[in-house]
């Protein structure tokens, strides 16, 4: 009962560090292109172009389509470097780096 108890706190400890990072769709680009997070941390993408865009990570982890006046995120769950761009509009790149 002890071990279920210290996973349940260093699962509530953990999860109370995490962020939520917000990322602007606007004028065709991310803003701010690169960016650095931790694992769980919540990345949040808010489209404010009349146009619909995409999140997608060039490794095929996610895949997020925002539409204009629309929000979409994901959790990230591992560390590294994530390099994502919008399918609809190439010219979009932008760069997570996550740490533990």
């Amino acid at each position: 009962m002890a071990s279920v108890t210290a996973l349940l706190l260093e699962l509530s400890l953990g999860s109370a560090d995490a962020a939520v990072i917000q990322i602007k769709m606007a004028q065709v680009a991310f803003a701010p292109a690169q960016i650095s997070a931790h694992v769980g941390d919540t990345i949040e993408w808010t489209n404010d172009d009349i146009v619909a865009h995409t999140a997608t990570a060039r490794n095929s982890a996610w895949d997020v389509m925002v539409g204009p006046n629309s929000k979409g995120s994901i959790t990230l769950k591992s560390p590294g470097t994530i390099e994502y761009y919008c399918r609809l509009h190439p010219n979009m790149v932008g760069s997570i780096t996550v740490s533990q």
